[in-house]
């Protein structure tokens, strides 16, 4: 048989795809407007489009190379190959792509997609004149004459929900594939009442088999369209589940940056499993909880009695979640019906105050400065107590569910510069710190404490975070510090007191939580506080710590 070759794509190199001979007295297949090229599982295939389709209906990721969750005849429309009266199309698939690009032809927006596993392109079908040429269509106008918008920003998602997600499936010979077909689905369903979005919650997949595979990384979809789409091209793959296997390279390999992690957002794995896992799971849940991941076991369809003799650790749920607390475990009893258990579950992957094990020091404290504006301290000493805040501030990973910064100054009178609510990004934060304006007046540090106390932690006595107050003083307060101190540490607030010049020992003493040696510091000239930034750095984390036993 000879084979002609069709020039299909000319940009810069020529793309030639076989047209089989005799292929003219076939019968295009009839599909809907909606097909996709996924539906279709030939190499090459003749379609007809029905006519008058929703063009805003369309779903077409690409341009001229469109990934196969493309409708087909959107995509055609969209190529030129056909208008929006129909006709006949011929079908090439074509291999993945990294990036498809978004274009506006014919009157269709295409959009953007970072990764598809399959593409495909299209030409005119036999029944049309000639085969395209291969010429993008890229104009900018529709047919009505009008220049379309521009597309819209993705969605933000749900921010209220800040995680960054790991779905860990089973795909072992242990689920089959039927039941696979309902995790997947399940799975989708979560993804997609999660609220998934650029500054919502971001999700990846992977495959628990005889040997774990990454389906798709955190930062290849924004959008819950695209994750449905993603999960549904899973395909299945067998073997012995080895979810202990599977939760380690997900624990070491997912969450990077470079696969899209992002800073301050919990890390979370969501591991399914049917039945019981075949490997051991207690190591891979403790390499977790040190990479700082957050483990929840969905177990489906315990095992039954006869079975318990196969299982190598009746108690592998405990062992393998990020706390034994209850809130890390959930149980449905089969793959059926499971709509009613989508939603508790993502109440719980969005409680970003429950995951334990993704709080550090860095990310899960409250430290307010008071700053003594006094007129013993002078203008340019100022400066170096602001440059000594700023140090502090800097190392914590400061956001609207990380650690929060606050600073109050005062004299006999208290100012609060801003408060914790106030900014939720490093760099703002720093910029108002350098920005602060330099008071002068008396030292009264009692009344100032419990300004701090009520004003600044007052409305934040809810948080999960652990509450620090650091205090910079050159000199001896005019009121009680004692007092003042021993409220906020009844308050639950750990001070460090840190003195320069003047400052008396014994106020340092009385207002520093115990140990006292390790929570009060002095220096005789402002020069001398940069050495004191690692101390008290180590300190907060120290007292973190010690707070979590």
């Amino acid at each position: 048989m000879c084979v002609a070759w069709i020039p299909v794509l000319c940009l810069g190199v020529c793309l030639l795809l076989p047209e089989p001979v005799g292929s003219d007295g076939g019968v295009p297949i009839a599909i809907t407007c909606s097909t996709r090229g996924l539906d279709i599982r030939k190499e090459k295939a003749d379609v007809l489009c029905p006519g008058s389709c929703p063009l805003e209906e369309f779903s077409i990721f690409g341009n001229i190379v469109y990934a196969s969750v493309s409708s087909i005849c959107g995509a055609a429309v969209h190529r030129g190959v056909i208008s929006n009266s129909g006709g006949p199309v011929r079908v090439y698939s074509l291999p993945g792509r990294e990036n498809y690009s978004s274009v506006v032809a014919n009157g269709i927006q295409s959009q953007t997609l970072s990764r598809w596993s399959a593409s495909f392109t299209v030409t005119k079908g036999k029944s049309g004149s000639q085969e395209a040429t291969g010429q993008a269509v890229s104009t900018a106008h529709p047919p009505t004459g009008k220049r379309l918008k521009k597309t819209p920003e993705k969605k933000t998602g749900n921010k209220n929900c800040k995680a960054d997600i790991a779905f860990l499936i089973d795909g072992s010979f242990n689920i089959g594939q039927r039941r696979f077909n309902l995790q997947k689905n399940f799975v989708g369903k979560v993804a997609l009442m999660l609220g998934i979005g650029t500054e919502g919650p971001h999700v990846g997949l992977v495959q628990a088999s005889e040997h774990p595979k990454i389906e798709f990384y955190l930062k290849n979809f924004t959008s819950a369209k695209d994750v449905l789409f993603a999960i549904k091209e899973v395909g299945f793959r067998g073997g012995n589940s080895n979810t202990g296997k599977a939760l380690k390279h997900t624990a070491q390999k997912f969450f990077t940056a470079d696969t899209g992690v992002r800073k301050g957002i919990p890390k979370v794995v969501v591991v399914f499993i049917d039945g019981w896992p075949s490997d051991d799971i207690e190591e891979a849940g403790i390499v977790a909880r040190e990479f700082g991941v957050n483990v929840f076991i969905v177990s489906v369809a315990k095992p039954i009695p006869e079975e318990l003799g196969m299982v190598q650790d009746v108690a592998f749920v405990d062992k393998a979640v990020c706390r034994n607390n209850g809130f890390f475990s959930y149980h449905m009893p089969n793959w059926f019906g499971t709509t009613k258990y989508v939603k508790p579950l993502v109440q719980k992957l969005c409680t970003h105050e429950q995951m334990m094990c993704s709080k550090t020091c860095y990310n899960s404290v409250n430290i307010a400065f008071l700053i003594d504006g006094s007129s013993s301290v002078g203008d340019n000493n100022f400066r170096l107590m602001l440059e000594f805040v700023s140090n502090i501030a800097k190392t914590f990973e400061i956001s609207d569910i990380g650690a929060k910064i606050a600073t109050v100054q005062f004299t006999y009178d208290q100012r609060t510069e801003f408060s914790f609510t106030d900014y939720s990004t490093k760099e703002n934060v720093l910029a108002v710190i350098r920005n602060i304006r330099y008071m002068s007046g008396g030292t009264a540090t009692g009344d100032a404490i419990s300004f701090t106390v009520r004003n600044v932690f007052g409305p934040v006595k809810e948080s999960p975070n652990k509450n620090f107050l650091v205090i910079v003083t050159d000199g001896q307060s005019y009121d009680d510090v004692q007092g003042p101190a021993a409220a906020a540490h009844d308050a639950g607030i750990t001070i460090f007191s840190v003195g320069v010049a003047w400052a008396p020992l014994d106020d340092l003493k009385d207002m520093a939580s115990k140990p006292k040696e390790s929570h009060a510091f002095f220096t005789r000239e402002f020069t001398g506080l940069e050495p004191i930034v690692s101390d008290v750095i180590r300190g907060i984390c120290r007292d973190f710590l010690e707070s979590q036993q």
